[in-house]
């Protein structure tokens, strides 16, 4: 028999972090359900897994939104432009059924559109997804109960997709599933789901973060890729992700996710460029020609000035202010004391790109929601973020009805939805600054207090330094030496390690 000198000791499984033990605003709201959990609670006997309850609380959330849109949904959409705002009801995918020709059988990027919008001005994954619904739609009927099918189909769409970012949320974490109740629970999330098609680029991106938790760098890449011909923000992730790999010298993994990033892309784009190009590039144009649109300071300043900056200028300063941003993040990367967690830089840097685009449609709120869950756990401060977002919805929709009830002027007028803006502006503010600090601060991090180091890192979890702002430095002779951690992210050493095995 091997003696105890070189049997390893068994390893402890990883320990759920329940938040009802370390966040007093989780404690408080577990009181509805019968208080926080005990110590001696039986865990792990149940088929409620956290990942189960998590992904069922966030279809009834998803169905409770469908339910806000009932008044547009009876008529609405259909019988007058102002009352979709004041009910703050509002979706784009009813008016663009017909209006970018699926109820006439027309195939995006290939067949011109009558009117302005000679092509669909969406990426071409995005595209095939509406293309699909159109399908699945009945072509009985009027126009009205045509555009009320389709909605209701891309809602089932979307509700798996939603179903897909709150498993992978939950799952990113290892030891942390229940903060997923922080994205399933989220009102902004369940109000802004159905404007638009933007879940679908914000699942492939959660499914991309958590392929990357488990080191699998060219599925992150491909996911990513994808979700990238789905919507432009994912590609912004490729900059933290770039910064991380240098400081801890994890090149290859760096070069295989953008390999698979851009293979995938190319896969998506390609048959469509090469067959219809005009059509493909709407996108990018239409982006690039877009005016000074609703929720972003650039509208505050262009309503308030005799002299609004041009869109050359607010494309120019915009680019600009994205890259001052990315070079800010990259120099908080190598001064940090501690290498920043991926999800920290993800979201700082999809904020930076919201915060100085030159349009924030409220629907925009569901590409930083599973980030900022991911990047700070805290329901206060997401409580906060999420109150300005709501207001900010509906600002929108009451300055809208404002604009569109004629000398009737029932509504917010545009002061009030400057102010709605700046709530907003200064919600995702308040976020990236408590993000900030905790990078400069990691005993903060709630992430980090409970014993983990990077959870959704990969690669990057755990590894030493090899390249701070200081200059290249060898770890073994410079760098401080790190814990050694079990496989469940704590900092207490295995009780074998050190030995002769």
């Amino acid at each position: 028999m091997p003696s105890a000198e070189t049997t390893p000791a068994r390893v402890r499984k990883p320990e759920t972090v329940r938040p009802t033990r370390e966040d007093e605003i989780a404690a408080a709201g577990s009181e509805l359900i019968g208080g926080p959990l005990g110590r001696r609670a039986l865990t792990g006997t149940s088929w409620w897994t956290p990942v189960r309850v998590v992904v069922f609380v966030a279809i009834g959330m998803f169905a409770l939104g469908l339910v806000q849109k009932a008044p547009c949904y009876d008529g609405a959409w259909f019988f007058g432009a102002s009352s979709q705002y004041t009910h703050a009801c509002y979706s784009d995918i009813p008016h663009l059924y017909q209006g970018r020709g699926f109820a006439d059988g027309l195939v995006p990027y290939f067949d011109k559109l009558p009117g302005d919008m000679d092509y669909l001005e969406y990426p071409v994954l995005t595209g095939v997804f509406m293309e699909v619904a159109s399908w699945l739609t009945p072509g009985s009927g009027g126009i009205q109960h045509q555009e009320q099918w389709y909605w209701f189909v891309n809602a089932g769409m979307l509700m798996v997709c939603a179903a897909v970012i709150a498993v992978c949320v939950s799952r990113t974490h290892r030891r942390r599933p229940w903060d997923g109740l922080l994205l399933a629970l989220a009102p902004a999330f369940a109000l802004t789901a159905t404007i638009n098609w933007d879940l679908l680029a914000v699942a492939l991106t959660a499914a991309a973060m958590l392929m990357w938790s488990r080191g699998r760098a060219v599925a992150f890449g491909v996911l990513l890729g994808l979700a990238t011909a789905a919507k432009l923000y994912p590609l912004v992730l490729l900059g933290p992700l770039l910064v991380l790999c240098w400081r801890a010298g994890k090149w290859r993994e760096f070069f295989q996710a953008v390999g698979g990033a851009a293979g995938a892309w190319l896969v998506v784009n390609v048959p469509v460029m090469l067959f219809a190009f005009e059509g493909w590039s709407k996108f990018y144009t239409f982006s690039h020609d877009r005016g000074i649109d609703f929720g972003s300071f650039w509208l505050i300043w262009s309503q308030n000035s005799s002299n609004p900056p041009s869109i050359d200028f607010v494309n120019t300063t915009a680019s600009a202010l994205v890259v001052l941003s990315f070079l800010g993040i990259a120099a908080l990367t190598f001064t940090a004391p501690r290498r920043p967690r991926f999800a920290q830089l993800a979201f700082l840097m999809v904020a930076a790109f919201i915060l100085t685009n030159k349009v924030y449609s409220p629907q925009y709120v569901l590409w930083l929601v599973p980030l900022a869950v991911l990047a700070r756990p805290k329901w206060r401060d997401f409580l906060i973020w999420q109150a300005c977002e709501v207001a900010y919805f509906l600002g929108i929709w009451f300055y809208l009805a404002y604009t569109t009830s004629g000398d009737a002027h029932k509504g917010l007028p545009t002061e009030g939805y400057h102010w709605a803006i700046a709530l907003h502006l200064l919600g995702t503010l308040y976020l990236c600054a408590v993000v900030v600090r905790d990078i400069l601060r990691p005993e903060r991090d709630v992430v980090r207090r409970a014993g983990d180091d990077d959870p959704s890192g990969g690669v990057l979890d755990g590894a030493a330094d090899h390249f701070v702002l200081s200059g290249l430095r060898h770890p073994e002779q410079e760098a401080p030496e790190e814990p050694s951690r079990t496989d469940w992210g704590g900092p207490e050493p295995l009780p074998h390690e050190g030995r002769s095995l």
